[in-house]
């Protein structure tokens, strides 16, 4: 099969954005930030160049690793790029319209565009060429050198400063660094209103996107399960941390926490309106309803990792939308709330990383989001796409490891399913839910209810 896609608008923005530069401030505004750079110095990716390193231009054989790296990220990766971007027409609109002199200079744009770092932690050799090696790998200077040699560790390189990307909690926080936010790193409704695109992640396929430059572990053919479960915890929670942040800030309502497309879609006939047939729920009609995407499929997840974990955050969770979807909500209560969930989440985040992944997980994981079809489908676009998004995840790995696997039919599937996403205004949870409950079928048995038991999510009903 093809590796998994994003939806035009996820795949704008992943492309925009070229994921996680380290510096900036602390993470998501709920933990230290993911910057390991008081361990020293940048060096400039042509420190990793050489093709004795990791700039050879074909796989070495016998290696450990690919070695092809470097070329790979500065022939294929975006990431490469991110840096020039911002010297394009869009850019230079965005800039104008935001009051800025010039977007390839701004602190703003470069902290996710660029290895932007202080003059203090730059290297000899140092270059800011886009989001570069060190920006996910960590401040070369003090190992770069050394895990060359014979017998240095991997545990010597993470205490010399290189970054843990082998953590999958400690990698998907890093992407969610950028492509979420953090207190220093943050593209708002204001930025979304000059034209940068809005921010949308899931780290199981932003990575099947990338141009891979690692090496898949070959006695663990369903880790990318793993990831994907780690991704869509870890996604929550940050996404949380920065409500919590803005919920403290001078700007309220800061409207790219609600549903976009809830303003934003073309009008029709009030008798032909979904938003309208489905009423306002638990808000006044007019108010844009919080976007519950990040929610929408990791609630599912945690309730298969821990039922009771899973519970106090359904609880919290109703609460917070309850709270956030109010005419006049309590800021402080809004940042309490979403802060007060992070243990919970962490502890799951934990537990997706570490518990095995094989094909009855799987299969249970695609049931049970096709299962809550109805759930998923009422909360809007944003919601289906990052369903979407994680069965074809899900679906991929199906097809990689089950002998017997219908691969055509599961493509055909999934390409029905994202023609959907392909025009906003002109979704329909009506199609779309009996489009996602038939997912199910592709992995063959009988189709289970929803891990939510139900098609309700607890305090966010189906209505909007």
């Amino acid at each position: 099969m093809p590796a998994p896609r994003v939806t035009p608008i996820a795949l704008v923005a992943f492309v925009t954005l070229a994921a996680a530069a380290v510096s900036g401030g602390a993470s998501a505004g709920m933990r230290p930030a993911a910057s390991p750079a008081s361990k020293g110095s940048y060096t400039g990716p042509g420190s990793c160049a050489a093709s004795s390193c990791h700039g050879s231009v074909r796989p070495v054989p016998g290696s450990r690793i690919l070695q092809t790296e470097y070329t790979t990220w500065i022939l294929q990766d975006k990431h490469a790029k991110a840096a020039e971007v911002l010297s394009d027409a869009l850019s230079v609109r965005i800039a104008k319209i935001l009051g800025l002199p010039r977007a390839d200079t701004a602190p703003r744009c470069l902290a996710c565009h660029a290895l932007d770092v202080p003059e203090s932690e730059q290297g000899r050799s140092y270059e800011a060429e886009g989001v570069s090696c060190e920006a996910c790998h960590g401040p070369a200077s003090g190992w770069l050198g050394p895990h060359t040699t014979r017998g240095w560790t991997y545990a010597q390189s993470l205490a010399a400063g290189m970054y843990d990307t082998r953590n999958l909690v400690k990698r998907a926080e890093l992407c969610a660094s950028c492509h979420i936010g953090t207190a220093g790193k943050s593209v708002d409704h204001e930025m979304i209103a000059a034209g940068h695109p809005d921010l949308v992640f899931d780290l199981a396929a932003f990575s099947a996107a990338m141009p891979r430059h690692w090496q898949a572990p070959v006695d663990d053919p369903w880790h990318t399960i793993r990831t994907w479960r780690t991704g869509q915890i870890v996604q929550l929670r940050e996404g949380l941390a920065r409500l919590a942040r803005r919920a403290k800030g001078p700007v309220w309502p800061e409207y790219s926490e609600f549903d976009c497309f809830s303003c934003h879609h073309s009008l029709t006939r009030p008798e032909d309106s979904w938003r309208q047939a489905l009423g306002y729920a638990n808000r006044r009609p007019g108010n844009p309803p919080w976007n519950h995407s990040r929610v929408a499929v990791a609630r599912i997840v945690a309730r298969f990792l821990d039922p009771e974990a899973a519970a106090r955050l359904d609880a919290g969770l109703a609460t917070l939308s309850a709270e956030v979807s109010k005419l006049q909500p309590d800021r402080a209560r809004i940042a309490t709330l979403a802060t007060g969930l992070e243990p919970t989440l962490d502890t799951l985040a934990s537990r997706a990383a570490a518990a095995t992944a094989d094909r009855e997980s799987t299969v249970r994981m695609v049931r049970a989001i096709a299962g809550d079809a109805d759930r998923i489908s009422n909360e809007g676009e944003r919601s289906a796409e990052q369903a979407a998004m994680s069965l074809e995840t899900l679906l991929d790995v199906y097809v990689q490891n089950v002998k017997g696997a219908d691969g055509a039919a599961v493509r055909k599937s999934l390409d029905a399913l994202f023609q959907q996403l392909e025009n906003p205004s002109a979704y329909d949870p009506r199609r779309f839910a009996p489009q996602l409950q038939r997912m199910a079928d592709l992995v063959g048995g009988r189709r289970s209810p929803s891990a939510g038991h139900g098609r309700q999510h607890e305090g966010h009903t189906s209505k909007r």
